[in-house]
C-alpha cells in the first residue's frame, strides 16, 4: 500500500497540513508512522477522502453535466487579442489555460482574482505514475 507524509496528502487534497491532522483526530483519516518516524496517511483512505470532498457540491451549484472533470480555482491571467482570448486558472497545484473568444471571455466577466470552473470533457485521458525504485 502506498503512504504519504501529511505534507504530501495535504497537498494533494488542496488543504492545509493542520487540516489533515484535524481529520485524522475527528477519525476521518489514519495516521501511522513510517520507518523515519514521520506521521503518514494511507494512500486508499487519502483517496477516499479526495472523492468524498470532490463529490460535497459547491455553493450554488445547480447545473447537472455529464463531464466529471471540474477544476474549481482562480483566474490568474485573462490575455485578450483581437477575437481570442487565453484565460490561465490556478485551481490547487493545476495550472489550467483554455482558449476561447473574447466575447465569451467578457460575457462570463473573467478577470484575475475572480473564481471560475474548468469543465474537461474528453474521451482519452493520459495517466502517469512514478516508475518504481528498484
Amino acid at each position: 500500500m502506498t503512504y504519504f507524509r501529511i505534507r504530501e496528502a495535504a497537498a494533494l487534497l488542496g488543504v492545509s497540513d493542520d487540516t489533515v491532522r484535524r481529520w485524522a483526530g475527528e477519525g476521518i483519516l489514519t495516521l501511522s508512522l513510517d520507518a523515519s518516524g514521520h506521521q503518514t496517511v494511507p494512500g486508499a483512505e487519502l483517496a477516499e477522502r479526495a472523492r468524498a470532498l470532490a463529490a460535497e457540491p459547491g455553493e450554488g451549484d445547480q447545473v447537472l453535466r455529464s463531464a466529471r472533470n471540474r477544476f474549481v480555482g482562480l483566474v490568474t491571467s485573462v490575455r485578450v487579442d483581437g477575437l481570442m482570448a487565453q484565460v490561465e486558472l490556478q485551481s490547487g497545484p493545476h495550472r489550467i489555460v483554455s482558449l476561447m473568444t473574447a466575447e465569451a471571455a467578457d460575457e462570463l466577466g473573467l478577470e484575475v482574482g475572480s473564481k471560475a470552473v474548468a469543465v474537461a470533457k474528453a474521451t482519452m485521458m493520459i495517466i502517469e505514475t512514478e516508475r518504481a525504485s528498484s
